[in-house]
């Protein structure tokens, strides 16, 4: 299960990546406004995104991956937050709420899958803690 969770991952966090570096302008318009430099800001989440995709497909490195993409979902649910508050608000976004209420309330989950992909975490399969990587030994 954690090997095609991991895989499944990296499919959806790459594809994002290549979107937000593709054509940026969607997620421009989600940026909260105390975001400094909005057009930086989305050219390095794209980034993140695909190198945290490589990172969970190499054994290596797929702990820390983990660990930073389930950071970068908590950094990003501001925007999640501007984007449902925009369609609500002032009718713009183009998706409905059948979109935004479940993806508000999916980001636990989308964290704790980066945790479970990276094998920072078990739970609630199995009580067994895997090794943290060397540098902290």
């Amino acid at each position: 299960m954690r090997t095609g969770s991991h895989w499944v991952l990296a499919a959806v966090y790459l594809t994002a990546g290549v979107l937000h570096l593709r054509d940026p302008a969607p997620f421009l318009t989600i940026v909260p406004a105390w975001v400094p430099d909005p057009a930086g800001t989305i050219a390095v989440t794209g980034l993140c995104e695909i190198l945290g995709a490589i990172g969970l497909l190499v054994p290596r490195l797929r702990w820390w991956a983990g660990v930073m993409l389930a950071a970068y979902a908590v950094c990003v649910f501001p925007a999640n937050i501007k984007h449902a508050v925009d369609y609500v608000t002032l009718g713009r976004g183009g998706l409905s709420l059948w979109y935004h209420v479940p993806r508000l309330l999916l980001q636990p989950v989308i964290v704790w899958w980066a945790l479970f992909a990276g094998c920072v975490i078990d739970w609630p399969l199995r009580r067994h803690s895997y090794p943290r990587s060397s540098a902290f030994r």
